[in-house]
């Protein structure tokens, strides 16, 4: 029993943290006791010359800020070193590939660490002839949810410490029959074998495989823990709670060798619970540490009663006379008219000057591209900022990037069914757009007006131009493009020749009243028009070697314009140009592979030509279907600090570990709050170490749902420190009436 060892239980907001950080500078400041009697003899040596301490914590937001006040508490004296846990893991495969090459007996050569929607689509291609016969009927409909199920149940596997080859039979036990039989269960797990079969035969890495090198193979060999004895010497774990479990073996390993340890716990917390966290057997790890329970005496939030009381309202459904005035509600009849008053509300707040705009947090289940849109442009037009927290959209959404997609094709051949005249206008309108007026507002108003516009263009007549145009004039930005939708539509209707090989643009003069269009549209045309010629001519001399060339120029000459980028346009950019190399870097290495391959059989193999046009047409394919991208790097704002309203989902706003004076709860007579959603994979509830071997019941979900809504009432109440707003319509968008379970709450308020 490590006796020094400290295990921290506290709910929401009530120092866990600062105790961490605290116990961090005795550590660094008071010297550890390196002559621990299970520490080898080799620790009998001066602090500044022992193994370090190593630092964990829940996400990377999480740990950059944890790192800051480490460094800052000890003023940088001392070097800190913090992993989140699946991040610490892929390091240490990374570092220990060789050992694990002799272990696997597989090919040597550098790993290549897949990033989500690399594997996604790799995965896709690999099972394309069992999903077209139909062999995987996974619950869940399309391709895209399958195979992403399937690739869920090999990374639950893997940070659960259980070996792929068991999954077959836990699915077989686990799920009813009417969702699945055991011949289906046992085709995933020969799909998931295979796959991970050729992966490690190509050194490609996924998070999944990653997780099973590290608990299966890496932290049982007696090499690698030596190495975590010589090198880590205490561990300091900060909200364990949304920890995997093979990250519990790995601090037990440090633990057996001697080192000391300090680890925090929110029972209220377990925000990644039902997706690769298993809480309570982290917490299991109390049992070695000397337990501290921090009261809840947090000065500024809002009373622990008050959560208290509003948890047995809606669970017990016990009947309240009065609530604070610290909870309010907003109710209408539609959705519509609730996202307009809660906006209004925040408006008249802010400006009579009882909250800043940092103070709010709009927080829903699930916000839908409506909402979102709808509550950004009427608090943007009143002049407060609005700031979506880690808002994870399809990349393709962004009009810079379609605009970009829409490029390659004029300028690779073998693109052209890949582009419209639609694809056209936008790009044009992209491509023009002016440095001063490099606004999102703008930007998203351009692109409404080319969707609207560009559809009904044929029946506008020169008075509907007139007023159109008078509104974007009347409005306090600025025209966003030298060339406007309406202009450009008319651009993509002549000066566009759509072919399926070679598409291209005309120039300006194949429109016979190219008059029409004024100086500033025709001269911006003929800059892109010139442009793309020479891109093209380069291309066919074999002068570009990839498309991230054409990216790279392409925003340099007409995006660019000296760094007037918002900040949501330039991270989309970063995002693209980050997909697209890691892309090219994958289908280089498989590219490589097949030359080996097959290279006693040239005939009818593809140029390099031909394979670079095939990549292309897939990497644009696969941002069309919506894939979600990885983050760029890094994914959080400079300065920090915004005085912005924060829009965000439960899920992202408690992982965030973010605290507001007020909170709207928008969408609150929402069933989506009883409800995992998207925060909860498939099957989940068996990875679990407390599984209890037996079919997940009716009754199994209900209990789970109704402990997620407690934890979830409680967590944000400990993030708010002044008043809730109930925001609640009783219609949905969909128009079906909204009954979920805070509704006693909405009624009572």
């Amino acid at each position: 029993m490590a006796q020094n060892s400290l295990w921290i239980i506290g709910s929401t907001r009530t120092g866990k943290t600062t105790r961490l950080v605290s116990q961090f500078y005795q550590w660094v400041e008071g010297g550890l006791d390196w002559s621990n009697p299970n520490s080898s003899s080799r620790y009998q040596r001066t602090p500044s010359k022992a193994p370090g301490i190593l630092v964990f914590a829940a996400n990377d937001d999480n740990r950059r800020e944890l790192a800051d006040r480490l460094t800052e508490v000890i003023r940088g004296r001392y070097p800190v070193l913090s992993k989140t846990p699946l991040g610490f893991f892929q390091d240490e495969v990374m570092l220990f590939w060789p050992l694990l090459i002799g272990r696997l007996d597989i090919k040597a050569q550098f790993p290549l660490r897949l990033r989500p929607e690399t594997e996604q689509d790799l995965a896709t291609q690999h099972w394309r002839t069992d999903l077209d016969n139909d062999l995987l009927q996974l619950p869940g409909g399309n391709d895209y949810t399958r195979v992403r199920r399937l690739l869920d149940l090999l990374q639950l596997a893997a940070v659960s410490g259980i070996p792929v080859e068991d999954i077959p039979h836990m699915l077989t036990v686990g799920i009813p029959e009417e969702e699945g039989n055991p011949k289906l269960w046992s085709t995933v797990g020969k799909l998931l074998l295979e796959w991970r079969s050729w992966c490690l035969e190509r050194g490609l890495l996924t998070y999944g495989i990653i997780a099973e090198l590290y608990w299966r193979y890496l932290l049982p060999d007696p090499t690698y823990q030596q190495y975590l004895q010589q090198r880590y010497q205490a561990v300091l774990a900060d909200d364990v709670d949304d920890y995997p479990a093979i990250a519990r073996d790995l601090f037990e390993t440090l633990l057996n060798q001697g080192a000391v340890g300090a680890f925090s716990f929110n029972p209220n917390g377990q925000v990644r619970l039902g997706l690769n966290a298993d809480p309570n057997y982290l917490a299991d790890l109390a049992s070695r540490c000397l337990v501290e329970i921090l009261p809840d005496l947090s000065i500024d939030a809002m009373p622990v009663e008050l959560a208290n009381t509003v948890v047995e309202l809606i669970t017990n459904s016990m009947f309240i006379d009065d609530i604070p005035e610290s909870i309010q509600s907003i109710q209408t009849t539609s959705r519509a008219q609730l996202l307009q008053q809660t906006a209004g509300v925040i408006s008249q707040a802010v400006k009579s000057g009882q909250v800043q705009p940092g103070e709010i947090a709009i927080i829903a289940p699930g916000l839908d591209a409506i909402a979102r849109y709808t509550l950004t442009e009427i608090l943007t037009n009143q002049g407060i900022a609005v700031e979506p927290l880690n808002d994870q959209r399809p990349l393709i959404s962004s009009p810079m990037v379609q605009g970009l997609l829409t490029l390659l094709a004029l300028v690779y051949p073998g693109l052209g069914r890949l582009v419209n005249r639609d694809a056209i206008a936008q790009m044009l309108v992209v491509l023009s757009s002016q440095p001063q007026v490099q606004e999102l507002k703008g930007e998203r108003l351009n692109v409404e007006r080319l969707n609207v516009e560009r559809l009904n263009v044929e029946r506008l007549n020169v008075e509907r131009l007139k007023v159109e145009r008078l509104k974007v004039e009347s409005s306090n930005l600025q025209p966003g493009t030298l060339i406007d939708p309406v202009r450009a539509g008319l651009l993509a209707d002549h000066c566009y020749a759509p072919d399926p090989e070679q598409p291209r643009l005309l120039p300006v003069e194949s429109f016979p009243r190219w008059d029409r269009l004024g100086h500033q549209a025709t001269t911006a045309y003929s800059e892109i028009f010139q442009w793309l010629e020479l891109q093209r001519e380069q291309q066919q001399q074999g002068l570009i070697p990839s498309c991230l060339v054409v990216f790279d120029r392409a925003i340099q000459k007409f995006l660019w314009h000296g760094s007037n980028l918002a900040y949501e346009q330039l991270a989309a950019l970063r995002e693209l140009m980050e997909t697209a190399q890691h892309y090219w870097e994958v289908n280089g290495r498989l590219g490589k592979e097949l030359k080996v391959d097959d290279s006693s059989q040239t005939k009818q193999q593809p140029s390099n030509r031909q394979r670079s046009t095939q990549i292309i047409a897939q990497f644009i394919l696969m941002l069309r279907r919506g894939t979600v991208t990885a983050n760029p790097y890094p994914v959080r704002r400079l300065p920090t600090a915004t005085n912005a309203v924060t829009l965000a989902t439960i899920f992202q706003y408690r992982a965030a570990r973010r605290c507001h004076r007020w909170h709207f709860w928008l969408d609150a007579g929402s069933s989506l709050w009883l409800s995992g959603g998207a925060a909860t994979l498939f099957g989940a509830h068996l990875f679990l170490k407390e599984w209890s071997g037996r079919p997940w019941t009716e009754e199994d979900k209900v209990q789970a749902d109704q402990q997620r809504l407690e934890r979830i009432l409680r967590d944000l109440f400990g993030r708010v420190t002044e008043r809730v707003y109930l925001c609640h319509s009783e219609l949905a968008v969909s128009g079906t009436e909204q009954n979920g379970p805070l509704l006693s709450l909405i009624n009572t308020a």
